[in-house]
């Protein structure tokens, strides 16, 4: 069986950012909805500046492999997965960032949307590397 290097790189990331995206949405994101109201604003911005720095070194891994795999004539499912991290990364721009920005309080609204937002990351993110690994097998 003869590997795509990018293909292997951009899998990888992309299993690195599904297991990362899993853990948010079944452990990070649900303890954070519970934190009282009086330590909301510590634990919040704790969150933030903790996670922030991890997301971009995944979002950017997958921006580079994703753009590597892309360049190198992928197949069909490649192109599948790196449009669906392209669909998490756009998700996590235009809902799941603006939404935590109003957070500055545990508002309930809010934090249901945050929760269903970041379970649409979390099936996007799997299912990019569903379709990666399909590519893997199958090129």
């Amino acid at each position: 069986m003869n590997v795509e290097p990018s293909l292997l790189a951009y899998t990888l990331a992309a299993a690195g950012h599904a297991a990362f995206q899993v853990t948010v949405t079944a452990l990070v994101y649900p303890a954070l909805a519970r934190v009282p109201a009086d330590r909301w604003p510590e634990a919040h911005g704790r969150h933030s500046r903790t996670i922030a720095p991890i997301v971009g070194l995944l979002y950017g891994a997958l921006v580079l492999t994703g753009g590597w795999t892309l360049a190198a004539g992928p197949s069909s499912y490649a192109v599948v997965a790196v449009a669906l991290a392209a669909g998490c990364i756009a998700v996590t721009a235009f809902l799941a960032a603006p939404t935590h920005g109003r957070l500055a309080e545990p508002e309930p609204a809010l934090l249901r949307r945050l929760l269903a937002v970041d379970r649409v990351r979390a099936l996007l993110a799997v299912a990019s590397l569903a379709a990666a690994l399909a590519a893997l097998l199958t090129g």
